[in-house]
């Protein structure tokens, strides 16, 4: 049989001096520990009490007593109001709690024994288990000698084993667990407190206490020294690892990238150089590629050689830029615009124009917007301009708008007299180029 539904509850009211926590029955209760249920009796023992007529308080309160109201008024103060689960589950047995209530109360005044154990057979008394609810390891009283719980302890399931608390142990939980020693003992209590580090057993506290050793240490007249594990053959490191000792223990760290199996930590305590490496008295120092040989290292056009730590790279030389694979040569910004591409032999819409490159393209002045547009250009896009503002000028002027037909009148005289003024300049301007 399964844990029972009870251990999902939050708290089930006892009648018999209990309160039940997760399916656990818990110690004796009283006064201010009464269980919840129990309050609620004691809560509404006087409601509804009128004062000074005492035929009509009899009445009243004898009714009360054993009324539905005070029924719901007490189960209000069984389940906790966030606890969904124990709502639930009084709920379901509605009917066995309003028979309890009514009819079995006076003869059967322990609810927990009569609804969990009698009726649903889902509980067990404190310190027994299973569908026959046998004692527990320990016995009732007393299960697993106080140092531990018992599996199933209050349910119709469970093992009855003792699960010991830390630093105890056997089948009833009597002795003190391995790395702790006997501090104190009665008929009744045992405590165990925890031995020195190294001492798997021991009589006390002290170094020099110890019975029998935790792995990583040996024995020698009542001391646990530790082991060197990495004087021994017990170390097993990988390849290119080098051990170091511990307390009670070892461990694997990687050797230097400069080395081929080692003895220690850095370039010095190296069993072999690894490639890219070259023995120095007892370090293996980094090998310069890039300055021992004759004959170029890196053979694309525009590469050097760059050293690093066992190595070297190819890397595109200063001014010079990675593309596709190719080391080519990075143009400064401003030069690839918007009306030419320089060095591309020619101007997109325009006539062809000579490439440059190198010294010339570093001394070439960036190219503006503008550049391009000549003088004749310019005048057709100040006539647009003029044109435009004219034409919505007399949009507005048309509308009776007496400002704008103002500013209307004014824009022509003065695009006339600007025209005029242009147009008298070239003539005279043509006059004095003919003589």
């Amino acid at each position: 049989m399964g844990r029972s539904p009870w251990g999902r509850v939050g708290v089930i009211p006892t009648g018999g001096g209990a309160v039940v926590r997760g399916g656990q029955p818990k110690g004796p209760t009283g006064g201010s520990a009464a269980p919840p249920h129990a309050q609620g009796l004691e809560r509404t023992e006087h409601e509804g009490f009128g004062g000074g007529n005492t035929a009509w308080e009899e009445e009243k309160l004898a009714k009360y007593k054993h009324s539905e109201t005070r029924l719901l008024e007490v189960l209000e103060s069984v389940c906790p109001p966030s606890d969904f689960a124990c709502h639930q589950l009084l709920e379901r047995s509605e009917e066995h709690v309003e028979r309890w209530w009514f009819h079995e109360r006076h003869q059967h005044p322990d609810f927990f024994q009569w609804l969990c154990m009698d009726r649903l057979a889902l509980c067990c008394p404190p310190g027994t288990y299973g569908p026959e609810c046998l004692p527990c390891a320990g016995g009732r009283q007393q299960p697993c000698s106080g140092n531990g719980r018992c599996d199933g302890e209050g349910t119709r399931g469970g093992t009855g084993l003792c699960v010991c608390s830390p630093g105890y142990g056997g089948p009833y939980c009597a002795e003190c667990g391995d790395g702790y020693y006997e501090a104190s003992r009665n008929q009744s209590q045992l405590l165990c407190a925890e031995c020195y580090r190294a001492c798997g057993r021991c009589t006390g506290p002290e170094d020099s206490s110890c019975l029998r050793c935790k792995r990583g240490w040996v024995l020698h007249e009542h001391r646990c020294i530790d082991i060197d594990e990495c004087g021994t053959e017990m170390a097993h490191c990988r390849a290119n690892q080098f051990c170091v000792n511990t307390e009670g223990s070892y461990e694997c760290r990687d050797c230097s990238t400069a080395c081929i199996g080692c003895m220690g930590a850095g370039p010095a305590r190296c069993k072999k150089c690894n490639k890219g490496y070259r023995r120095d008295g007892a370090k293996c120092l980094d090998v310069d590629e890039c300055a021992g040989s004759e004959e170029p290292v890196c053979s694309g056009v525009q590469e050097v050689c760059e050293n690093t730590e066992g190595g070297y790279r190819c890397v595109c030389a200063q001014g010079h830029v990675r593309r596709d694979g190719q080391c080519v040569e990075e143009k400064p910004p401003g030069t690839d615009g918007i009306w030419g591409v320089w060095g591309g032999g020619h101007q997109r819409g325009g006539p062809a124009v000579p490439s440059l490159s190198g010294a010339a393209l570093a001394d070439a002045p960036e190219k503006g917007f503008f550049d391009d547009v000549t003088e004749d250009e310019v005048v057709v896009l100040q006539q647009m301009f003029f044109g435009v503002m004219i034409c919505a000028l007399a949009t507005l002027a048309a509308k009776g708008d007496m400002v704008f037909t103002a500013i209307f009148i004014g824009a022509v005289a003065a695009m006339a007299g600007y025209w005029l003024s242009d147009r008298s300049d070239r003539v005279l301007d043509g006059f004095m180029k003919g003589r």
